[in-house]
């Protein structure tokens, strides 16, 4: 709380803001193209607009992300907030696709890498629009030196085997979320913490997790994805995905489009009057209300 004191005093003493009121801040300022507010509850510094970058640069050392400090962390232009405190982000991808896999990623940020995913430009991977770029941006992510990650591909095939046991997508998502946390921790057990999307019902995943004995505190909150590790983990994930569906798609000669409108179930037809009913499970997720229309 120091540093943000500090700041503020900083930031009071300059002509080039004015402050102001934000709801929930203990603090807000407005610049020149450039929003800065702190929310003492989380430990957040966030700051937005044109003018982040520039202001980021300016801020005197002590108040660089890449120190541990009460100044947790901060949003960067691309809309990602980069919190250096040491967690795991957890997503997943496919999950509303009724062709392709159920894909969950995980990925490790401390004060050490968190700049760096920021600097590949990470992001909620839904606001990337490119798979190609988004091909690019994983690949960068899998190559950094000390990123611990972790992707989980559920094959149609499996994933139907593991909804006709659970007969529930909540369930069904909370297992695939704990496997991916569970190898991180294994790979990072001084983790204190994981941060994922909020389920509809909180406590599947909470139960799955307690299920496993993993020591890790976890957090759960809509918009889970402008989180730095939760925005790289949305890239892995949906990077995976979309490589499933393209070798699916080239080996067996048909198209598979996404999402689960009319065109996705004519898709259907087409794949069951070449390869037969018996084959669908190996594409499709079965559950789905399209397998009726069939």
């Amino acid at each position: 709380m120091e540093q943000a004191r500090n700041l503020r005093a900083l930031l009071e003493r300059s002509s080039a803001f004015a402050e102001t009121k934000r709801d929930y801040a203990l603090y807000c300022f407005v610049g020149m193209d450039v929003n800065v507010a702190f929310y003492a509850k989380r430990r957040k510094l966030l700051v937005q607009g044109r003018g982040t970058q520039d202001f980021l640069k300016l801020l005197p050392p002590q108040f660089g992300c890449s120190e541990a400090s009460d100044l947790s962390s901060r949003e960067t232009h691309s809309g990602a907030i980069i919190d250096v405190t040491p967690h795991f982000g957890v997503d997943e991808s496919g999950k509303g696709d009724y062709f392709g896999p159920l894909v969950v990623a995980g990925v490790y940020a401390d004060a050490a890498n968190a700049q760096q995913l920021a600097a590949i430009g990470c992001r909620d991977s839904k606001t990337i629009g490119s798979d190609e770029r988004i091909a690019h941006m994983a690949e960068q992510i899998r190559a950094l030196p000390g990123v611990a990650y972790e992707v989980l591909c559920i094959g149609p095939r499996r994933y139907n085997e593991l909804y006709a046991q659970m007969k529930n997508l909540n369930r069904l998502l909370a297992w695939g979320h704990v496997r991916v946390i569970a190898a991180l921790h294994a790979e990072v057990p001084e983790c204190p913490r994981a941060l994922s999307d909020q389920f509809a019902d909180e406590s599947v995943l909470l139960d799955a997790l307690e299920q496993r004995r993993i020591p890790i505190r976890l957090d759960q909150r809509p918009r889970a994805e402008d989180d730095i590790a939760v925005a790289a983990a949305s890239i892995l994930a949906r990077a995976r995905f979309v490589e499933w569906m393209h070798e699916a798609a080239t080996s067996s000669g048909c198209s598979f489009p996404l999402g689960c409108a009319s065109q996705v179930l004519q898709a259907a037809r087409d794949f069951v009057a070449k390869y037969g009913a018996e084959r669908l499970p190996e594409v499709v997720k079965l559950h789905f209300k399209l397998t009726s229309q069939l």
